[in-house]
């Protein structure tokens, strides 16, 4: 049955009655009754040969084909919504699905933040942040902006550099007290090092440079973990020395209650830089998100 011009596509109105929770609340954005919402889901579900929502008279809930179809609709709604920027003549404010992937301590509390204050000056976005401890693969189309650290892992991406970051090696007082204070590189070896297992790097291997001087050290310890926050707290708690990026710990910098140790020496740039696929560098959102992260770094890096 063909639908009026002026209907929501099938994807579009599938999108918005998950959104709205229930089929009434559906009926009411879309100004059409119940029964009509009802009627067309089922219409939608016979014409695909599957079940999309578990319904109750409250509240509805997505099957697992309803999870696939739910993914794939909102992606290429936002395709088409580039796409028709694109060719538009006029400059549209940015809305659609903006899929954006951080690590798990930097992304809580720095980026969470400021996708709050993003949403407050384009509400036509809808943000969906996902947390992990490594970054995804680039081959996966599962996010359309990575915040990352490091330099950018492949030439077919495009990178935006959004500031600098340091890794730093540090301790706790307490433990420097108990152990003495390293003098050069490799006396790291003497020393119980807390381990973080983070994406490809190479695990227990610390390099570091002074000038022209370059030193590699198998650095060991009895704590490792995946979670660089979980390695931050063993470190105040005095059980061994951490590299760990200067924004998880400037502010225990400052307070003494960690130490910087090897001062002289520097680990290999770990940079923060906005990624995203080739094909979105046009899309409103994704270019508004990035310029807006940009901007709002400045005022953010630890003193």
């Amino acid at each position: 049955m063909t639908t009026p011009a002026s209907a929501p596509s099938e994807m579009a109105f599938f999108s918005l009655l998950v959104r709205a929770g229930s089929l009434s609340a559906a009926g009411r954005e879309l100004d059409i009754s119940t029964p009509a919402v009802s009627k067309r889901l089922a219409q939608m579900e016979a014409r695909l040969g599957v079940q999309l929502l578990h319904r109750t008279t409250r509240r509805i809930g997505l099957t697992p084909e309803g999870e696939i179809y739910l993914a794939q609709a909102r992606r290429i709604l936002a395709d088409i919504d580039d796409m028709e920027q694109l060719v538009s003549s006029s400059v549209a404010a940015p809305k659609g699905l903006l899929r954006v992937n951080a690590t798990l301590g930097f992304g809580r509390s720095n980026i969470a933040p400021l996708i709050s204050d993003f949403v407050k000056r384009y509400p036509d976005v809808q943000v969906q942040l996902q947390l992990t401890v490594n970054p995804p693969p680039l081959t996966e189309d599962a996010f359309d902006v990575c915040i990352r650290f490091g330099e950018p892992p492949d030439a077919r991406v495009v990178a935006r550099r959004i500031a600098g970051n340091r890794r730093l090696l540090c301790a706790a007082p307490a433990y420097l007290a108990r152990h003495g204070t390293p003098q050069v590189p490799n006396d790291l070896a003497q020393h119980n090092c807390i381990g973080i297992r983070q994406g490809d790097e190479a695990y227990g291997i610390w390099r570091l440079t002074s000038g022209k001087r370059s030193e590699t050290v198998k650095v060991r310890g009895n704590l490792n973990t995946n979670d660089g926050e979980i390695a931050v707290n063993w470190a105040l708690a005095g059980h061994g020395i951490l590299m760990r990026a200067e924004w998880d710990i400037a502010k225990y910098l400052r307070s003494g209650r960690l130490r910087q140790v090897l001062e002289n020496w520097q680990t290999p740039p770990a940079d923060i830089h906005a990624v995203y696929p080739q094909r979105l560098q046009t899309a409103a959102r994704v270019r508004a998100f990035v310029e807006f992260v940009v901007q709002a770094f400045p005022t953010a890096v630890p003193r």
